[in-house]
């Protein structure tokens, strides 16, 4: 543990005080971190060195755009302990982040917090706090977030948290709080866990839509009235499945014996239609056989993947153990994957069984030698997160390309497919690695052809999860090959950065911009353009919607509701789509670079890590 420090002399402070007016440092807020420091026992170093700016380099430190004040703290897992040293913390005005998770802070929740009147989000969860909670919340009125779970808290809720109108999640779980649960009135709650205490009465139907989980493990009394269902989105419909299984058990015996001799009749009939078209499908390929003269047989059920060339060959790259040629491919077992941008992808099944992805690239404007010269390069890219081009194929008429098959499937379909009851979310941890991942990828391809490469069709349907589960990035550097009359730039709408419109070319800086869209679906959940409004003409972007949401301030309500069933994510939420605006900024020259996106990330994760030692670190290393 650190020695207690000694107080700041009034001669440093003057020299500090100098420094930091000079440089518009913002003198007061890093006085009062500097005090909470050298009063707060902790087992960890912090780099908070007086003498450097608190606003670029302190650790866990996160100020307003004009450097003017600390809007965020986050210290996480650093070995605190002991009480919170009074009028410190206290002291930031303008603060909205604080999170001290994962500490060993004790004594009583700090009084003088009700100085911290902008707080959006709370995380004091895994820490010792003990006694009763405030009595009065009403000085927090813009808190979205608050989370004391996991502390040693007594006494009564207070009803003083239906002040709270902001408030998306409340944790107060595993406590020792008694007596009966409010009558919390939060129309915008949309997580909340009271599990693990010592509460007695019943679930008030102000809390009612919420699942008994978040209930467990107190005192509760079974209740007469309607059960606790499930939370439901306001947005989802219930299901017909619903529906039916609640109306089943008034079906009368007439009618029971109506549905099964109508699913015999059905079942009979459609096995009569399956024989026919497999006969009528023999007869054909008879036929095609008896007349075709040096020809290949095309059946029904397997889309031709290309038409073959005297002379040309696949060619397969250095190292690659893949062994067919064009003749074992067209008589794969093939099966149409998706139409995209640039291609038709297919999943072919190779008579040895050998599964691989080809893309039958449509409106390839380049000839052979430029298109060779493309493959070539990206053949060379090499990384744990990039697709590797296994081989490619030029003729006039068709050109392929080969990958490996990722078996979970893209990103766009594990986030936007089957969004019904029986579907398995993508938790949280799987969509940082998914970003992190994706970013190292498109940090390494940034790096091909001196710094200069472009992959040019970043999007979550050209994603895919590696081994590891981590992102991996796929159709590589295809846009140069394009005639851009056929394709225009309106080829990937949602992900096209807003100067594409005029220079219709594409850079680094768009795929930054194109990589940020994909954080906002995986925190939100939502595509990157829907329809929208009862007409079905008016399209909504997903970029103008966060923007209209965020507005002043970071807020939950952007965030997926898949998620919300997580705790103790909210701030690494916030930082990610933080992070996510910075890549979606309207000026190429005000996003970051990709590799620095990589390191943001990874600084998210860790932070989510720490606390959870159960966590799978296995995966691609930092560098890129």
């Amino acid at each position: 543990m650190l020695k207690t420090k000694m107080p700041l002399s009034p001669l440093f402070i003057l020299v500090l005080s100098f420094f930091t007016f000079i440089s518009c440092e913002p003198v007061e807020d890093k006085f009062a971190l500097l005090d909470f420091l050298t009063q707060a026992p902790h087992s960890r170093d912090l780099n908070w060195d007086p003498a450097t700016p608190v606003c670029n380099s302190w650790t866990g430190i996160t100020c307003s755009a004009d450097g003017s004040s600390i809007v965020a703290v986050r210290l996480p897992a650093l070995g605190f302990n002991g009480q919170i040293p009074p009028n410190t913390l206290s002291r930031l005005s303008n603060l909205q982040i604080l999170s001290l998770r994962a500490n060993g802070f004790t004594g009583p929740f700090p009084s003088d917090f009700a100085n911290l009147t902008s707080l959006t989000g709370l995380h004091l969860q895994l820490n010792s706090f003990s006694g009763p909670l405030p009595l009065d919340f009403s000085a927090w009125k813009n808190l979205t977030v608050l989370d004391l779970s996991f502390n040693n808290f007594t006494g009564n809720i207070p009803a003083s948290i239906s002040n709270l109108t902001q408030l998306v999640a409340l944790n107060l779980s595993n406590n020792s709080l008694s007596g009966e649960i409010p009558d919390l009135q939060l129309p915008n709650l949309q997580f909340l866990n009271l599990s693990n205490n010592e509460l007695n009465g019943t679930v008030p139907r102000s809390l009612k839509r919420f699942p008994k989980s978040d209930f467990s493990g107190n005192k509760l009394s079974p209740e007469n009235d309607s059960p606790l269902t499930p939370a439901v989105s306001p947005s989802v419909a219930p299901s017909i499945g619903h529906t039916t299984a609640a109306k089943k058990h008034k079906l009368s015996e007439a009618a029971i014996l109506g549905i099964i001799l109508g699913g015999s009749a059905l079942l009979f009939g459609i096995i009569a239609l399956l024989l026919v078209l497999i006969w009528g499908r023999r007869d054909n390929a008879a036929s095609e056989k008896g007349t075709s003269k040096g020809g290949r047989m095309r059946s029904p059920e397997k889309p031709p993947l290309g038409k073959h060339e005297e002379g040309n060959k696949i060619v397969f790259f250095e190292g690659c153990t893949l062994a067919f040629d064009l003749e074992d491919l067209l008589r794969a077992s093939a099966e149409v994957l998706g139409k995209g941008t640039f291609g038709t992808t297919y999943r072919a099944v190779l008579e040895d069984a050998t599964t691989v992805v080809v893309k039958r690239l449509k409106d390839v404007g380049a000839g052979r030698k430029d298109f060779e010269q493309q493959m070539e390069t990206i053949g060379r890219i090499k990384h744990e997160n990039v697709a590797e081009l296994r081989a490619y194929y030029y003729s006039k008429d068709e050109k392929l390309i080969v990958y490996d098959h990722f078996s979970s499937g893209s990103v766009s379909s594990l986030l936007h497919g089957r969004r019904g009851e029986d579907r398995v979310p993508l938790d949280w941890e799987t969509r940082i690695k998914i970003a992190l991942g994706a970013a190292r990828g498109l940090a390494r391809i940034h790096t091909e052809n001196n710094g200069k490469f472009v992959h040019g069709n970043i999007k979550s349907s050209n994603i895919f999860l590696n081994p590891a589960r981590f992102g991996c990035i796929s159709d590589i550097g295809l846009a140069p090959l394009m005639n851009p009359i056929v394709i225009p730039v309106t080829r990937t709408p949602g992900y096209r950065a807003p100067e594409l419109v005029d220079t219709r070319k594409a850079t680094q800086a768009c795929d930054v911009y194109s990589f940020g869209v994909l954080l906002l679906e995986l925190l939100t959940g939502k595509s990157p353009v829907q329809v929208v409004g009862g007409g079905g003409d008016e399209v909504g972007h997903l970029v103008r919607w966060v923007n209209s949401v965020v507005r002043e301030e970071w807020t939950a309500e952007v965030f997926d509701l898949e998620l919300m069933r997580y705790p103790n994510i909210e701030e690494e939420m916030v930082e990610m789509l933080q992070i996510a605006m910075t890549c979606v900024a309207r000026m190429p020259e005000q996003r970051p670079k990709i590799a620095d996106v990589a390191r943001m990330i990874q600084e998210v994760k860790q932070s989510y890590s720490e606390t959870r030692p159960s966590v799978e670190e296995a995966g691609p290393s930092a560098s890129s």
